[in-house]
């Protein structure tokens, strides 16, 4: 399996570092780019644009490819999904601690994809409204109720989608999570694992 990994606001790829060590010691291929801008000042959209250009790039159109992510690269990555045809690509969306209802953190910093985070923006509801463009795909999420960076922590459900609660102490911790980790390994193995007969 091919996994890309997109990183949440002024984060950068090297956060999945723990992940991709466990992933690939279990036969995946592990992508964890740096968008610019860091901070997502010009949008959310701006930055799945590019994310579909580094998949189209560094993937083989032909491998299965599945999509992590954390925090703001969660909503990244759902937007490219749902917008950008990534759903016709991937097998499997796993978001960790991603504000898909909003965070009232985003408040507190200017810029265009911290104002598309905000509860109740027009972006998050289109979103929403589109969410019937993930049927198909293999989708997880995942919290913490201690997160203080999505407020509040529900916010990180996706309606329909299995929710997995980790009590993890701090929001940046999530994607190192050994028990996040080792869920992602092992539903990535279950898919890759062909269905055998009875």
């Amino acid at each position: 399996m091919n996994v890309v990994m997109v990183h949440g606001f002024a984060d950068t790829g090297r956060l999945f570092r723990a992940m991709g060590d466990t992933l690939r010691s279990r036969g995946h291929a592990c992508y964890a780019p740096t968008l610019e801008p860091r901070d997502g000042r010009l949008g959310i959209p701006d930055l799945s644009a590019k994310i579909a250009t580094f998949i189209e790039a560094s993937v083989p159109r032909q491998a299965q490819l599945a999509l992590v992510g954390f925090s703001m690269g969660a909503v990244v990555l759902r937007h490219y999904l749902q917008a950008r045809g990534g759903a016709s690509r991937a097998r499997a969306f796993f978001s960790i601690s991603g504000p898909h209802n909003g965070t009232w953190i985003s408040y507190l910093y200017p810029g265009a994809g911290t104002r598309q985070m905000r509860p109740g923006s027009a972006f998050l509801r289109e979103l929403e409204g589109g969410s019937g463009g993930l049927s198909g795909l293999v989708l997880h999420t995942y919290r913490t109720p201690l997160d203080f960076m999505v407020a509040p922590s529900t916010s990180a459900r996706i309606r329909g989608v299995a929710e997995r609660v980790v009590w993890c102490p701090l929001h940046s911790l999530m994607p190192s999570d050994p028990r996040v980790v080792s869920h992602i390994a092992d539903e990535l193995a279950r898919i890759e694992t062909p269905a055998t007969s009875a």
